[in-house]
């Protein structure tokens, strides 16, 4: 085969994968239509459907040569046809082979992503002239690098259109767009907003300059009665007599010339003014409906998002001996297609754990007085606007509050007292902290405690909440709001320190100024009263770590801008309030992707960079601040316990040496540094550690063959070793495998929640 040949064949695979994409989501809606359709007289219709699929995609299969998947569809053919010749309901068992043969093709098309790209790679957007017409999301299973296409199909709510006709789904008029380009069209659109800035900053320099005209006039009407008074006394003939100097004359007169021409001065900057104010609302109606129109193409309906949840119920339900419908309200609803990409890994860990965890067994629901078959309820709705509302329900047994408690106080997230202390809604809430579980083993499905934690952590870096209800026997709901858009935002502006910072408007509870006496002391930090309950208060320069300002001004108020998540609310001390405004982010790149505080940047009208402020970690450090007995700041090292676990770092780069270093210290661990694997081998030979993180590239003994050494020695053999590497190919990570690696990450990838969910699992 030619080049051009096989790169005409890449393009096929590729395009095939959409197509393939579209048919097994169209036997899959099919089967799971069948396994619930109690009529008689839909089946064979239904059953009509998922054949023409099963047939449609074996003979696009064996036109790229795709024979193992060829191989697959004929098998469902041929079970399908039997199906539509011989009548009747199928048995489990034979839907359960049905989903098992989905789910072999939808392995084998994801082992295809290693093969190169196409040239024309990335996902694609089915667009209509007017307005995208977008749907699924790639291919199950699929790696985040892969450039996997992207399908088109309805709502699951339009099933009976799709039975009907799979391709029904296909807009008439449409094209495929790489979502690569349509994201780097919205970003060139966002990057107009700093034009529309910019117009309104020298609609405000402008106006300054006319507040000056003003101060002149004032100043000019106090002397102008004098300058006439000499003016006339000029033209007396005693003035010779007088000893007036020659010149004052031609004084007089410039002044007489420097008003008129100030005047002129102050008449072209009134123009100036008008007209700028003219191409600021012009430019930025432009840019709004420029920057609407672009976040509106790369808007999807929520349907793309929950299309593979009711097999993922199915089979998780089949898997645990369990029986649960899933229901899906809401899924016209559109969403940024970057909320959904965040929100797809949440919400398969929500569904997960109400399977898992709240779905009781078959037997025990009906001695329950329940439905043997449970009903999970996944509903999203728009809200104020610019937010969703995600809620997923259940009708199981409800979080068992104790078991929570109980594993909280295993891992030391709280004392006993503290525990008896908690009331309800404090209790559910620990369900959100990394490694508490209710789960009395670690399975494939859940146990390790992570789920719930990545839960909250991917809805507030979007800038959302999460909460959760339960009521004992009678389920348990998450509520989930998410911005529907993302990229620009509402910002407030503010300055502390001398340095301003922007904070998201939708964290700012509210903004006012506090008296002297109306500050408290509680347990030795300040509060102040918000709506009848005490809230801290602490100063943003000291919770950043800025240094104060020489001279700063004492006031007998302080300004205060209230911070809140959920039920949370703390009030930060701050120089002044400038504005708010819409602003664009951009996220910091490495090596200072990591600034603890800092979500981000942005460029104000004036050209001067400000930092966008993390509310969340604000909020998590203002907590800490202030506590009696404590002079650190958040920012500081996390004083180390006497039973902390020791942690041998070993690295050859200073630099990341000291952040590995500083992520472990700031969660309470004891850490010792070595420079290379030769050091580090030493040094464990002489001392006992509890874990070792590694890079790999080093002089003298790199990661691999330090590890390997480890293994081999029968005093450090079952040590715990983290590989903390750049290289991210497959047969890297299989050689750090191989060698007896107990965890290994990217260093593109790292942060400080990953890596210490590694170090806390092992050590």
């Amino acid at each position: 085969m030619g080049a051009n040949e096989e790169e005409f064949l890449r393009m096929l695979r590729a395009t095939f994968r959409v197509e393939a994409d579209e048919h097994l989501q169209a036997i899959a809606i099919g089967l799971l239509a069948l396994e619930k359709s109690p009529a008689a007289e839909a089946q064979p219709e239904i059953v009509a459907t998922v054949f023409r699929a099963a047939h449609s995609l074996k003979g696009a299969a064996r036109a790229v040569d795709f024979q193992d998947i060829e191989s697959s569809c004929q098998t469902l053919e041929d079970r399908f046809l039997t199906w539509k010749r011989e009548g009747g309901v199928p048995t489990a068992a034979e839907f359960d082979e049905a989903h098992q043969k989905l789910d072999e093709i939808t392995a084998i098309l994801s082992g295809f992503g290693d093969r190169p790209a196409p040239s024309a790679p990335g996902a694609t957007v089915k667009a209509s002239p007017g307005k995208a017409d977008e749907r699924l999301p790639p291919m199950p299973a699929a790696r985040p690098t892969e450039a996997v296409p992207t399908t088109v199909f309805p709502p699951a709510s339009a099933n009976q259109a799709l039975l009907a006709e799979p391709k029904a789904a296909v807009v008439p008029d449409t094209v495929r767009i790489s979502v690569g380009k349509l994201d780097a069209r919205l970003v060139e659109a966002e990057e107009m907003l700093t034009a529309k800035m910019l117009t309104n900053q020298r609609v405000e320099d402008l106006r300054e300059m006319e507040q000056r005209f003003g101060t002149w006039h004032k100043e000019w009407a106090s002397v102008e009665p004098q300058a006439r008074s000499l003016a006339q006394s000029l033209t007396q003939p005693s003035t010779a007599e007088a000893g007036f100097h020659p010149g004052v004359n031609r004084v007089l007169e410039f002044l007489e010339w420097n008003r008129d021409y100030l005047k002129s001065l102050e008449t072209g900057v009134a123009g100036l003014t008008q007209t700028a104010r003219q191409d600021r609302r012009l430019v930025g109606k432009l840019v709004d409906d420029l920057l609407e129109d672009s976040k509106n193409l790369l808007l999807l309906p929520f349907a793309t998002l929950t299309a593979p949840f009711p097999k993922l119920v199915r089979d998780l339900s089949r898997d645990l001996g369990k029986e649960a419908d899933l229901v899906i309200h809401g899924e016209d609803v559109e969403v940024d297609k970057r909320v959904l990409e965040e929100m797809k890994d949440p919400l398969v860990h929500l569904l997960r754990n109400c399977v898992d965890h709240g779905v009781e067994t078959p037997d025990v629901r009906v001695g329950a007085g329940k439905p043997a078959r449970a009903t999970l309820t996944l509903a999203v709705a728009q809200v104020d606007g610019s937010n969703v509302e995600i809620i997923l329900s259940d009708d199981g047994t409800g979080l068992d509050l104790e078991k929570i408690k109980a594993s909280a106080l295993k891992h030391g997230l709280l004392s006993e007292e503290a525990a008896r202390q908690l009331d309800g809604a404090a209790a559910r809430d620990l369900i959100f902290h990394a490694e508490v579980s209710t789960a009395p083993l670690i399975t494939r499905v859940s146990g390790r405690g992570l789920g719930m934690a990545i839960v909250r952590e991917r809805a507030e870096k979007l800038g959302g909440t999460v909460s959760v209800g339960s009521q004992p026997g009678a389920g348990t709901r998450f509520r989930i709001v998410l911005p529907s858009m993302l990229a620009t935002f509402r910002g407030v502006l503010i300055e502390a320190a001398g340095r301003r910072f922007v904070v998201p408007t939708s964290r700012v509870d509210r903004v006012l100024r506090v008296r002297a006496d109306e500050v408290k002391t509680v347990e030795g930090r300040e509060t102040i009263a918000l709506g009848g309950r005490a809230a801290s208060m602490v100063r943003l320069a000291e919770v950043l770590g800025l240094p104060p300002v020489a001279g700063g001004e004492q006031s007998a108020t302080r300004t205060v801008v209230v911070l809140g998540l959920a039920e949370q609310r703390i009030g930060f001390v701050v120089d002044e309030v400038l504005d708010e405004q819409e602003v664009l982010v951009k996220p910091l790149r490495r090596p200072i992707s990591r600034v603890r505080h800092i979500a981000g940047a942005t460029v104000l009208g004036s050209g001067r960079v400000a930092p966008v402020l993390s509310a969340t970690e604000l909020l998590k450090s203002a907590r800490q601040f202030g506590r009696p007995g404590s002079s650190a700041a958040p920012g500081a090292v996390t004083p180390v316990a006497p039973g902390a676990k020791l942690v041998l770092v070993v690295d050859d780069s200073a630099t990341s040496r000291m952040l590995i270093k500083g992520m472990l210290e700031s969660a309470g661990y004891k850490v010792t540094t070595a420079v290379d694997g030769l050091d580090a081998f030493a040094r464990l030979r002489e001392q006992k550690f509890d874990l070792l993180v590694s890079d790999v590239e080093m002089p003298r003994l790199n990661g691999f063959d330090l590890t390997a050494r480890i293994r081999a020695d029968k005093k450090l053999a079952e040590l715990p070793v983290v590989l903390v590497t750049a290289r991210e190919t497959r047969e890297d990570r299989e050689h750090g495998i191989d060698v007896g690696a107990s965890a290994y990450i990217v260093k593109s990838s790292l942060d400080e929640s990953n890596l210490l969910d590694a170090v806390r699992r092992l050590a």
